[in-house]
């Protein structure tokens, strides 16, 4: 029997509050930070404690989100770099005649991501995507809120919550289900087509009103270059940094003769002291370099098998590690004898915006660890086991195996309700840790209810992916489609929570009508 304590009750709360001010468009640090510190009172019976709660979630977030962090400030000073050269615009041209306008954009992304994302998982697609088509969906016509969208919606959503290539989810949840792994793999792949079917084009059709004519001021005024036009960026994150050979280029730029950008000008212009094939070369050889990364990925997952591909973080690290080199290559060739400074500033300039743009999410965060019992020990200053080990209270999973008693035993209220205790299990902002808890109450329940065991473990591993793997939780993944479309996460999830939800809830549905 789960006993519920008083730091169960301020936790819930604090989630509460959490949303309800997340969903009234008001910035939630604030009630994070507060119930932090409450849960920690609470818990521990000390108000010092407490306040050195509210230290220690935001370390624990830190560690736990600074790979995102560090992917993308690479990636961001990687385009520093080649704006430098020029090679910026010239590296996205071959997509804009497919990419015509913002219409045209948003599916390019969506399909583009979900492809990726289905064979190595959305960790390495979000930066290339981010890196490469971005930019020309924006000049396109379409705000890079919508990119982010389509980017969240298609990898860290539809990719993600059937993991039908790597199979890790379908894995975990037959495992507590007692389940075939086969059939959930595939009722999950349906489920989550439909899923985010009805997503895309909820927001699609929200977006559509707001494209825009193309034009290649947008993409100045997305790139910071220039002020911001009209409401159509909505870009409360701040743009990345430049230096100051760059903001020279910038401030030059806006201070030409009565333009803005002019949208028949030469988009090749190669700055000045850099040569024209120097530019080329760049925005040839970085494409190749990430092609080359998609095929090397491809032969390990056909060569290792599941087991043994790269995939998720690992691929994420090469992502990282080509954009790393290209930055000081790019470097290099801008000036040899400033080679060095130009490298350091363009690698602090983007892990400044990394943190500036993205810092807000880790006081979040913390809270929605603290409520994870692998954490909550480290942030409670709970004691050590006699192996080492520093085991605090479940606080969120153990409201959810509380709650689990009331779910009514019929088929389809018993399937929402899974999918609620898998929303709510991946609250934490991780996509795969309530999967051995949907899983096993979907074999629990689903005898009793005359649904399969399969069907109900498919809709909790869409409620946890969904929510925790990086589409209306802010400070999950999310934070890295964030960083590379320039926008506010939480706006960001906001835009994703109404189309998400109305395609989980047809998708469970009929999940229970046609699988049963």
């Amino acid at each position: 029997m789960i006993e519920i304590t008083a730091a169960h009750w301020v936790y819930l709360v604090g989630i509460v509050a959490i949303l309800a001010t997340m969903l009234s468009r008001k910035n939630i640090i604030v009630p994070a930070v507060f119930f932090t510190m409450l849960v920690g009172i609470v818990y521990t019976g000390s108000f010092p404690a407490g306040l050195a709660a509210i230290f220690n979630a935001t370390l624990v977030a830190a560690k736990e989100l600074f790979n995102i962090f560090l992917i993308i400030a690479l990636v961001t000073g990687m385009l520093g770099a080649l704006q430098a050269l020029g090679s910026d615009k010239r590296m996205v041209a071959p997509f804009r005649p497919v990419m015509r306008n913002g219409h045209l954009s948003f599916w390019t992304i969506a399909v583009a991501t979900y492809l990726i994302s289905l064979f190595f998982w959305p960790t390495p697609a979000v930066p290339l995507i981010g890196a490469v088509l971005v930019p020309v969906a924006v000049r396109s016509g379409l705000r890079p809120l919508a990119a982010g969208f389509a980017i969240a919606v298609a990898g860290q959503g539809m990719a993600l919550s059937s993991d039908y290539v790597i199979r890790v989810a379908p894995g975990l949840s037959a495992a507590a289900a007692g389940a075939d792994p086969e059939v959930i793999a595939n009722r999950g792949l349906a489920l989550s087509l439909i899923t985010g079917g009805v997503a895309l084009t909820i927001g699609y059709a929200l977006e559509f009103r707001r494209m825009r004519r193309p034009d290649p001021a947008l993409l100045a005024a997305w790139e910071g270059k220039v002020d911001q036009i009209e409401d159509f960026m909505h870009v409360d994150s701040p743009s990345t940094g430049r230096g100051e050979a760059l903001d020279e280029m910038a401030r030059a730029a806006q201070a030409r003769e009565g333009e803005l950008v002019n949208p028949d000008s030469n988009d090749f212009d190669t700055p000045e002291g850099v040569s024209p094939f120097v530019s080329k070369l760049f925005a040839i050889a970085v494409p190749l370099a990430y092609l080359g990364l998609i095929a090397y990925l491809i032969y390990t997952l056909s060569s290792g098998g599941e087991d043994g591909g790269v995939a998720g973080g690992d691929a994420a690290a090469l992502v990282g590690g080509i954009a790393a080199m290209t930055i000081f290559f790019a470097a290099f060739a801008e000036g040899r004898k400033t080679f060095l400074e130009r490298s350091a500033e363009h690698v602090v300039d983007g892990l400044v915006f990394a943190f500036k743009a993205m810092g807000v999410v880790l006081p979040i965060a913390g809270f929605f660890f603290i409520g994870n019992g692998d954490f909550s020990g480290t942030i409670l200053g709970v004691a050590p086991n006699a192996d080492g080990v520093v085991q605090g209270p479940s606080l969120l999973f153990d409201a959810v195996l509380a709650g689990q008693n009331y779910i009514p035993e019929n088929g389809y209220v018993s399937a929402l309700g899974i999918l609620a205790v898998g929303i709510i299990a991946g609250l934490d902002g991780s996509g795969f840790s309530g999967l051995p808890l949907t899983g096993s109450l979907a074999g629990g329940l689903g005898p009793v209810v005359g649904v399969s065991p399969e069907t109900l473990a498919a809709v909790g591993q869409m409620g946890n992916i969904w929510s925790g793997g990086g589409t209306f939780v802010a400070w999950s993944s999310l934070i890295a489609v964030a960083g590379f479309a320039r926008v506010n996460v939480l706006e960001l999830a906001r835009m994703c929570f109404l189309p998400v939800m109305t395609g989980l809830i047809i998708s469970t549905v009929l999940a229970v009508a046609i699988f049963g």
